[in-house]
């Protein structure tokens, strides 16, 4: 597969990406956002809008492991639909990839299929930015764990320790993956408007 320059925005859950890639999406500028985020789903991408849920009831023990990763490549093969269609001129930036959809599976324990050797085969980017939050602030964002689904904690119940706990591995998972790439950290605390800044500042560098 010929990869054109792509990047990707990455980070633990509740790191503000999805506000960062509105934030970029309202903008007329060089990059061009790409989710899988219901509420950033173009309209004709409809079908993976009901992803979350189905996702849900599957970490509930009502589908295969399988099944599980067959979906969530749905949402990578989606990412890869919208980077062949980009406006010429502008450069993509990817909302997570399949770095974090192949460690949470790992730190879930949901293995089996091609699914992991497929993801690992697609193109590098050209670079990483990677939004730093502590768990303590994500679990503030998360509502104290009311909007928590069950790939975002360890257990069957949501906690602050088994969020902090799985949210601490997901990053170091995480930056395993890209180790090797170019990885721009970007610090929490600096507003959404001044993280979509410091974004394009570091895919320009």
């Amino acid at each position: 597969m010929s990869a054109p320059d792509f990047w990707v925005l990455l980070g633990t859950d509740y790191c503000g990406k999805s506000s960062v890639l509105a934030e970029l999406a309202a903008r007329t500028g060089p990059v061009q956002p790409m989710s899988y985020d219901p509420a950033l789903l173009p309209g004709d991408y409809g079908a993976l809008a009901a992803l979350p849920n189905a996702l849900v009831a599957a970490r509930a023990g009502r589908h295969s492991p399988e099944y599980v990763m067959a979906l969530l490549n749905v949402a990578v093969a989606y990412l890869w639909d919208r980077v062949a269609t980009a406006p010429p001129g502008r450069t993509p930036l990817l909302d997570s990839y399949y770095y974090k959809i192949l460690v949470k599976c790992r730190l879930l324990g949901l293995t089996g299929g091609p699914w992991q050797d497929h993801w690992r085969s697609l193109p590098r980017p050209a670079g990483v930015i990677f939004l730093d939050v502590p768990p303590g602030t994500a679990w503030l964002r998360s509502g104290g764990g009311a909007l928590l689904n069950a790939m975002e904690h360890y257990g069957p119940t949501a906690g602050e320790e088994s969020f902090t706990r799985f949210q601490r591995d997901l990053r170091t998972g995480l930056l395993d993956e890209v180790r090797g790439l170019r990885v721009e950290h970007v610090p929490a605390g600096q507003g959404i408007a001044a993280t979509a800044d410091h974004v394009l500042r570091a895919m320009k560098e």
